[in-house]
């Protein structure tokens, strides 16, 4: 008998006691709240069984850097979520955060000299982290036009070993066309992998259309409440299992809390992005006969140069919950509006129940000089909208005072 079971261990002392406290009992009936396993270490039977599933000759678990079952529930479900119409396995592995899925993926894919190719308009903080972080190792990054096949032809090399993409273009809103680009990858022997963060499962799903692997920051529409920070990549189980591996030596690894939080998220995605969806196309639809706003870029909207693209690829009538911006007067006239605004946020991230504003230049693509801002078609004068939960007349009630204001 254990000092854990219950009326056993009144030999001890009394801090023992209170120590090894009885055990819950695992109840028959299935919890349909996720479990929260809030525990940093995992005990075992012996010394092999410790053995063994560390090896990982043995399922199990050990510490929860390297594996929590409600961390892994998590990654399960955004995987459930992006496997539909794949004929294969999906995995999912579960992050700290996005960049931290996004690192993590680029550390087990690349070595030192690998190439990669980016989109120019690439997330700023992947354009640092190939720029900077994975420059200092050798590898090499080219940032191309994605929506060029031939442009992504021309810089394939023999030592590419990921073309990196992004379903909708963050912040230009440009479309990728995702099956055309598995197809040119798979036959320069590469790995294909997407960020789908803005499109989430509910707008796109890539592995069906030939990606190998898919991140998302579930910091934004996945947890859908600004309130928990997390990523995840899902994809075929080999290719998982290699970024697992980087993410629990890196440690960058999701609590049990988190993870519950985003489960949960999961729920009402589908209702989210469709509200998001809706409420994003009456935005871009009135803000494009604004006067003083210079450009509008939605795919929803017809004069989009991806419209035609983005209605065949996306399921019907979700074209994503931000819309993109252009006003006069560069970052201090992008900066105005922002400030102006009363009921959107001038916030970080996107995708939560309140409308953001963020000035691109000087904030999510801040590590892009003039020149690469140029060249990746990002006007100084942009403003990323991420459309939330509000009615749509008065979020454009407030971007019309905000404009004539700024």
């Amino acid at each position: 008998m254990t000092p854990t079971e219950a009326g056993a261990g009144r030999e001890y002392g009394e801090h023992t006691r209170a120590v090894h406290t009885p055990h819950p009992p695992t109840p028959e009936q299935t919890p349909l709240g996720l479990p929260v396993y809030r525990t940093a270490a995992f005990a075992f039977s012996t010394t092999q069984e410790y053995a063994e599933v560390l090896s990982g000759r043995q399922p199990g678990y050990a510490y929860s850097r390297e594996g929590n079952p409600t961390s892994d529930a998590f990654a399960a479900a955004v995987a459930a979520l992006e496997a539909y119409g794949v004929d294969g396995p999906v995995a999912g592995e579960p992050f700290a955060s996005g960049m931290a899925a996004t690192t993590s993926v680029l550390m087990a894919l690349c070595r030192a000299g690998s190439h990669v190719i980016a989109p120019r308009e690439v997330y700023g903080g992947t354009y640092s982290a190939l720029k900077t972080l994975l420059g200092r190792f050798g590898v090499v990054a080219e940032f191309v036009d994605m929506r060029d096949v031939s442009a992504v032809r021309a810089a394939l090399r023999p030592e590419t070993m990921v073309v990196w993409a992004e379903t909708l273009a963050n912040p230009t809103m440009s479309v990728t066309d995702i099956a055309a680009l598995a197809a040119l990858t798979h036959e320069a022997g590469a790995a294909l992998v997407v960020d789908s963060t803005f499109a989430t499962p509910v707008v796109y799903r890539p592995l069906a259309h030939g990606a190998d692997l898919v991140v998302h920051s579930a910091t934004k529409y996945i947890g859908g409440h600004s309130d928990v920070m997390g990523g995840v990549v899902v994809g075929r189980p080999e290719l998982v299992r290699q970024v697992h591996e980087v993410r629990a030596e890196l440690g960058g690894s999701l609590s049990p809390d988190d993870a519950f939080l985003l489960h949960r998220g999961i729920a009402t995605l589908p209702l989210r992005m469709a509200r998001h969806c809706e409420s994003a196309l009456v935005v871009a639809g009135a803000l494009s006969n604004h006067p003083l706003v210079e450009t509008v870029r939605y795919p929803g909207l017809p004069a989009h140069p991806d419209h035609m693209l983005a209605a065949t690829m996306f399921d019907p009538g979700r074209y994503g919950g931000v819309v993109t911006i252009v006003v006069g007067g560069g970052r201090d006239g992008a900066a105005a509006v922002c400030d102006a605004a009363r009921l959107a946020a001038v916030a970080s991230s996107l995708g939560g129940t309140h409308s953001k504003l963020s000035p691109v230049a000087v904030t999510t693509h801040r590590q892009l000089d003039d020149k690469a801002l140029a060249l990746a078609g990002i006007d100084p004068g942009t403003i990323r909208i991420s459309v939330g939960l509000e009615d749509p007349p008065d979020l454009l009630a407030d971007l019309d005072q905000a404009l004539a204001r700024g």
